[in-house]
């Protein structure tokens, strides 16, 4: 118990530094006039404690069984190189390694009649800001951490450690759910030519747009992989719409069940 209440109160200190950069950055600097207090705002801010605490907990016993299972091996001596290189390349790389793995099964969620069943709950904001990030249905996002740190463990860029996740790897997992507040901030700002090294809030706006141009900008760090895998949508307007055209449920016990009681048609992603 009192580990759980030290997790919630470092969650409630979190959210004060989120609401501290980003509220502000939205009121001076907003892509979008919106109220403050938004349709399902306190959906989201739930949604925000259960994921943070439920999926991280969820996502730690296979990696961590898949970390044991790596213990000793070293494929052709490639565990043993990545070893000895820096702190910040091995830091890159999984970095890189890890949107890989997400870019595809992001994907693939927008492709599977049955994953789109629980990323919907994530597309049916029709107001963007950043505590949009959070609007995501636990399993969805277990699915995309497992197939981002899958193959960085895979790759030997994280390995088994006494006290659970490699420290790399929590880097990894701070730099993501920081930077995946930023992009779904409603902000005007642009970053120039950086916009085609790492995404932006212009970048991942397009991938909620709810209009012909849906289905692209798959990446959650680096918009390269777009470019290289044929989708990428980056123009210098923000889309005029967002959500998705069926209904989802507005409660949060309507978005944690649906998604295992019924189907949601819709025109899906081609491969």
């Amino acid at each position: 118990m009192i580990a759980f209440l030290t997790d919630v109160l470092r969650l409630v200190v979190w959210l004060a530094i989120l609401v501290a950069v980003f509220v502000p950055l939205e009121r001076l600097a907003g892509a979008r006039r919106q109220k403050l207090w938004r349709a399902q705002i306190g959906v989201d801010l739930v949604w925000y404690f259960i994921n943070s605490l439920a999926v991280t907990a969820i996502v730690a016993v296979p990696i961590a069984f898949l970390a044991r299972a790596l213990q000793g091996l070293d494929p052709l001596g490639l565990y043993s190189a990545v070893a000895v290189w820096p702190v910040w390349a091995r830091l890159l790389g999984a970095l890189i390694i890890n949107d890989i793995g997400a870019y595809w099964m992001h994907r693939w969620q927008h492709r599977s009649p049955l994953l789109w069943r629980f990323h919907a709950i994530h597309h049916s904001a029709t107001e963007m800001d950043w505590l949009v990030n959070s609007r995501a249905h636990p399993l969805d996002m277990v699915l995309v951490r497992l197939a981002g740190l899958g193959p960085v463990y895979l790759l030997g860029f994280a390995s088994a450690t006494r006290g659970g996740f490699d420290p790399l790897v929590a880097w990894v997992g701070i730099i993501g759910t920081l930077w995946s507040f930023f992009i779904h901030a409603n902000t005007r700002l642009r970053l120039g030519p950086l916009e085609q090294v790492v995404s932006t809030p212009a970048f991942h706006h397009w991938h909620h747009t709810n209009d012909e141009h849906r289905d692209r900008n798959f990446a959650a760090i680096f918009p390269l992989l777009d470019r290289v895998f044929g989708t990428l949508h980056l123009p210098a307007h923000l889309p005029a719409v967002y959500g998705i055209d069926m209904p989802i449920s507005a409660s949060l016990s309507g978005q944690l069940i649906d998604p295992f009681l019924s189907s949601r048609d819709r025109p899906l992603a081609t491969p």
